[in-house]
């Protein structure tokens, strides 16, 4: 049996520990309600741009864009929104996992990988493979510039058709207790449908016509990278939420098990400390008899 010493040495460490875990806990739960804020107010915006864009492409049949761009897919790039930072569970690991789905047997020549994330990096870079693109330092408070810069780049590589397809991989926000990888199209921007479509599917509502100056096309040229802007920004804050609700999980668990260990090492220390004074209190009794 371990001395006293080292039990309650043990004690100090794990409490220690749990300290950390909660204060982490408390500090991402605070800055989860921030994220979720962010993440469910993006929502309208992209909601009204996606509708701008549907209402410019039904007055303007026949319009063509760099960002439409469609025809035989030979090199498929891959955008991965993973965390910069660990400790937050199951989260970078099933962003790893699914994109090593999308890649797995794949020719190296036939992909690009795009990564935003210290640990998604680590993740790829230990099994080898090299990344076309990386950037890291705003995964759990990403900012707009941040989505434009990113757009900018995945747009570009698009458009010098360096990658003939970009898909986005990320976590979706559902609860602080449930997120979900999801893998989207970036770009090719899909077709808008047309109005007459959308009137059949009730989506449009019953209004006057938008009027569109200069032209609906020029808007629609102008809207189609804010919209790429747009799903990238979305998808940023929703995988910053993810990291934030998948920490404050993983710490509570972290913390409740520290709990535990703290409980079952006091029942061990007390034990041991009994056995030391049973034996102690032997040894005088024994000495005791002897001089008698």
């Amino acid at each position: 049996m371990e001395s006293t010493r080292d039990i309650k040495g043990r004690i100090k460490s794990v409490t220690n520990i749990q300290q950390i875990t909660k204060a982490m806990k408390m500090v991402a739960a605070a800055r989860l309600r921030k994220a979720e804020e962010k993440a469910n107010g993006s929502r309208p915006y992209a909601e009204k741009i996606g509708e701008l864009l549907r209402r410019a492409s039904s007055v303007t049949p026949g319009f063509t864009s760099p960002l439409l761009r469609e025809g035989k897919v030979k090199k498929v790039g891959y955008l991965v929104i993973s965390a910069d930072k660990g400790l937050a569970g199951a989260y970078n690991s099933n962003v790893m996992k699914q994109t090593m789905h999308e890649i797995s047997g794949k020719d190296r020549s036939t992909y690009a990988l795009y990564v935003c994330g210290k640990q998604g990096r680590n993740y790829l870079k230990f099994r080898g493979y090299d990344l076309d693109s990386y950037h890291f330092g705003f995964s759990d408070k990403p900012q707009a510039q941040d989505s434009i810069d990113v757009a900018k780049e995945m747009v570009d590589y698009f458009v010098k058709e360096e990658v003939d397809e970009v898909y986005i991989i990320y976590t979706r926000f559902i609860t602080a207790l449930r997120q979900q990888v999801q893998v989207e199209k970036l770009l090719p921007v899909q077709n808008p449908a047309d109005a007459d479509k959308e009137a059949e599917n009730g989506q449009l509502p019953s209004e006057e016509p938008y009027m569109f100056l200069p032209d609906a096309a020029t808007v629609l040229s102008k809207l189609l990278p804010e919209y790429v802007q747009v799903q990238v920004y979305n998808a940023m804050l929703q995988s910053a939420a993810s990291e934030l609700g998948s920490r404050m999980a993983a710490m509570s668990a972290a913390t409740d098990n520290a709990t535990e260990r703290i409980a079952d090492l006091n029942l061990t220390y007390n034990k041991a400390r009994q056995a030391q004074v049973t034996n102690e209190i032997s040894e005088i009794v024994g000495g005791a008899a002897a001089l008698e």
